[in-house]
């Protein structure tokens, strides 16, 4: 790729700070993202005799004889809840709850608009993980699953491990299994644009947070060897000989302490990326917001035409210009502004919606490495390219097709608990979603969501 001029740079770096700035004219314009109306018909003001008093009363004894026709009599089986700490919001760290406020917000957005999922966002005032579980156990009866979200590692590992052990609704954490997905998804459709296997490809993940090591578990049970995997975090150079490495990693030390072997290490921690890049075919960064994270002179260490995902929000770990012209023959990031955007929006929408659609008990990792690989077919359903590599939000089939993957694989696993046939999931997931989606419509057209 040719190198840009400075006045190129400038645009594409003017055109990157443009959502921030309409974020801060519209978030107060509309004062928050969601809101709740009404799914019952209101005839006139007799039929609050039937969806409250006196009526109500008869649905609420026949769960209390039969608590599982709860998800049948009230909304909490297309419910979830968007459970937060605020201790590690993308990109920004530990902003505390109230400034977590428009990101899970923002969830509930997306959870409705791309998968007809209801989601309520809830963030909560303690960074004490056992009463964050506390917390989640009392208010898991009016739910039909857990987004969690934005929490620090190590205890979001914890946090996770406790809640899908003890919880009796799908509990998932985003940051690990929905950045898993998506980057697998992209990565799938990255190594066959190379022409690498799976099984060879070296691969350097750059950032051992709650996101880099999902991604590499999910990665790992895909099929990535990784023996073939280095990994850096804030220390440097990822290996299990490491002082304190036990501490580092105590829920992960299973698959990372499987990374690698031959030990590759750094006397310097700043030394420790542009090491752990020699000789890989392929990146995956989430790390520290850039630019400058990632040097244009530490991609030429790389094998030939390397894979380069660099996903760090709200700015690329480098800049994809940069990148490319350092020689990369595939770049992603996390941002929709940029080609191959790889992106948790992708996938939470579509495998919650899967997930509910079957009543589904969990979330497994092989539920999400269905929904990679059918969003991966998708993209080259479409045709891929070098900038093609995902498909994007805007297209509609994505959704219901991943979701349908996702209640398959559930039906098989034997974790749902309810049995659809896969033409049957297809027709319900684009029922609610088309649904969710006309319903937006109808409220700006009605001027009931007034347009700025």
């Amino acid at each position: 790729m040719k190198k840009l001029s400075q006045a190129e740079v400038d645009a594409l770096i003017a055109k990157a700070k443009k959502p921030g700035q309409e974020a801060m004219k519209l978030h107060p314009f509309y004062k928050g993202k969601i809101q709740i109306v009404p799914k019952c018909c209101i005839r006139d003001f007799s039929d609050f005799a039937i969806w409250y008093t006196p009526g109500v009363a008869e649905p609420c004894k026949d769960i209390q004889a039969h608590p599982e026709k709860s998800w049948v009599h009230t909304n909490r089986a297309n419910t979830v809840c968007v459970l937060t700490d605020g201790t590690r919001v993308l990109g920004l760290g530990d902003i505390g709850p109230e400034a977590s406020m428009p990101v899970m917000e923002g969830k509930g957005l997306l959870f409705k608009y791309l998968g007809g999922v209801d989601a309520v966002p809830i963030a909560l005032a303690t960074k004490d993980p056992d009463k964050f579980i506390e917390a989640a156990h009392m208010l898991a009866p009016s739910f039909g699953g857990y987004n969690l979200e934005d929490i620090e590692q190590p205890k979001c590992f914890y946090i996770l491990e406790k809640l899908r052990k003890e919880c009796k609704i799908p509990v998932w954490h985003d940051d690990q299994q929905g950045t898993a997905a998506v980057t697998v998804a992209g990565m799938i459709n990255a190594l066959k644009l190379k022409g690498i296997d799976r099984k060879k490809a070296r691969i350097a993940c750059i950032g051992a947070g709650a996101a880099g090591i999902s991604t590499l578990r999910v990665l790992v049970n895909w099929g990535v060897d990784p023996a073939n995997v280095v990994m850096t975090d804030v220390y440097g150079i990822v290996h299990k000989n490491r002082p304190e490495f036990e501490k580092h990693f105590a829920f992960t030390k299973d698959v990372v302490g499987r990374t690698n072997p031959g030990g590759r290490k750094t006397d310097k921690v700043e030394d420790a990326i542009p090491k752990t890049l020699e000789g890989m075919d392929a990146l995956i960064a989430y790390s520290k917001p850039g630019p400058g994270t990632i040097k244009p002179e530490w991609i030429q260490r790389m094998n030939k035409d390397p894979i380069v995902f660099v996903c760090a929000n709200p700015i690329p770990e480098i800049w994809p210009w940069e990148a490319k012209e350092a020689g990369a023959l595939i770049v992603a990031t996390g941002r929709s502004d940029f080609p191959n955007q790889v992106n948790n929006s992708l996938g939470f929408p579509a495998i919650f919606r899967g997930t509910l659609d079957v009543n589904a008990s969990t979330i497994t990792d092989e539920m999400c490495i269905a929904a990679a690989e059918e969003l991966a077919k998708v993209a080259e359903d479409r045709g891929l390219s070098e900038e093609k590599l995902i498909p994007t939000m805007d297209d509609w089939e994505v959704f219901p097709r991943e979701a349908v993957a996702v209640g398959m694989k559930a039906i098989e696993q034997g974790v749902a608990r309810v049995k659809m046939t896969k033409e049957e999931l297809r027709a319900k997931s684009e029922r609610i979603i088309t649904q969710a989606r006309e319903l937006s419509q109808s409220l700006m057209k009605g001027g009931f969501i007034p347009l700025p």
